[in-house]
């Protein structure tokens, strides 16, 4: 038998008065002919597994007692990395050794093991199958742990709704230094796009500018640049040297930022929200839509790929060969190992509280 601890959650609020540890029973002598047991390799905290836990999410893990819990209780986490440790004799795209992500997300990934079926897990090369495949670089820990909400993210909303012509076409985006607003600024750059990024004033702006034009940033403002009519003019003169248009807007911020990046947009242009910072509302000017004819919608990448599963793998192994070729930088994190001196949960519920300081690692090497 194989002991398996989990972070679990039986009812919401607080995440450190209701994230409880969990151990239970995983019988590895006797696994289902369609079965694969994981041992979890890293696995992030992000806002939504916080806000899950808050019960202020929209989507939900399934709260059961097939663990073994006294009460209905789910695993936190939707993003972590695994290698398979046994496969059952009908397993066909699994071997001992592999690496996989969940498929879906409520998967629950805050735990050391899991035995689930073949097909809740989406296979990921490891170090050594890239280096077999003549590939410079292999997967790291938290590349492969992160890798299916935010470089996903980025990709998507650049290229599934709108056309981008290489070398012409701009897309601008605010919150150009978070970790989507730095993956949208590198996969650009990859694809021959520019980019225009918005970023709040700072004391170390002029170092915060010089890192994300050495990821590909074309051009950097400030928040304060992006609510002058007058820059306006700035801006065109930029899309104007390269023939093209701003066609594309990412707003994780909303509020005023949102109209302004709105503003700049071409006619038939799109802006695509895929987060509220700010917590204001999205307001755009009535002559946006009426004599521009700007479209505003939504993105959420759970709701994409959930019944795509073609859409993510592709995407999934454009992100991969970028990373092994060595074209993608990952976003790093802060990285806490479970040791077995602290109680899982308690690293969990730490990691939370410590989120503000840069996204949050566990690893379980």
């Amino acid at each position: 038998m194989l002991t398996s601890q989990a972070v679990i959650f039986s009812k919401h609020g607080d995440p450190s008065e209701v994230l409880k540890n969990h151990s239970y029973e995983i019988d590895d002598s006797n696994v289902e002919s369609d079965s694969i047991i994981v041992k979890t390799l890293g696995a992030p905290i992000n806002p939504s597994d916080i806000n899950q836990v808050q019960g202020v999410y929209p989507s939900q893990p399934e709260k059961t007692t097939i663990l073994g819990t006294e009460e209905p209780s789910a695993v936190g986490g939707n993003e972590g990395l695994f290698e398979v440790l046994k496969v059952g004799s009908n397993v066909k795209n699994f071997k001992v050794g592999d690496w996989c992500i969940p498929s879906q997300v409520n998967f629950g990934t805050w735990r050391t093991h899991a035995l689930c079926k073949e097909e809740d897990m989406t296979p990921l090369p490891n170090p050594e199958q890239s280096k077999a495949n003549g590939k410079p670089n292999g997967l790291t820990i938290n590349q492969g742990a992160t890798i299916s909400i935010n470089p996903l993210t980025a990709y998507l909303m650049l290229n599934h709704y709108v056309k981008l012509q290489p070398g012409k076409d701009w897309f601008i985006q605010n919150g150009g230094n978070s970790a989507v607003g730095k993956y949208a600024i590198q996969i650009a750059k990859i694809q021959g796009y520019n980019s225009l990024s918005v970023v709040r004033n700072r004391d170390n702006l002029d170092q915060l500018v010089k890192e994300l034009k050495d990821l590909g940033a074309t051009q950097v403002i400030t928040d304060e640049d992006n609510n002058l009519k007058e820059f306006g003019a700035t801006v065109k003169s930029w899309v104007k040297d390269t023939s093209g248009e701003i066609k594309l807007a990412l707003n994780c911020v909303g509020g005023k930022s949102s109209a302004a990046v709105a503003r700049k947009l071409n006619p038939n242009g799109l802006m695509l929200t895929y987060g509220g910072m700010s917590k204001q509302p999205v307001t755009l000017p009535t002559s946006l839509h009426i004599f521009k004819n700007i479209t505003s919608a939504g993105f959420w990448v759970t709701a994409l790929t959930k019944n795509d599963f073609n859409l993510k793998r592709s995407t999934l192994d454009k992100v991969v060969q970028w990373y092994e070729e060595g074209l993608l930088k990952d976003a790093p994190s802060v990285e806490s190992k479970f040791t077995g001196e602290k109680q899982l949960n308690q690293l969990f519920i730490d990691g939370i509280e410590n989120s503000k300081n840069g996204k949050q690692l566990i690893t379980f090497h």
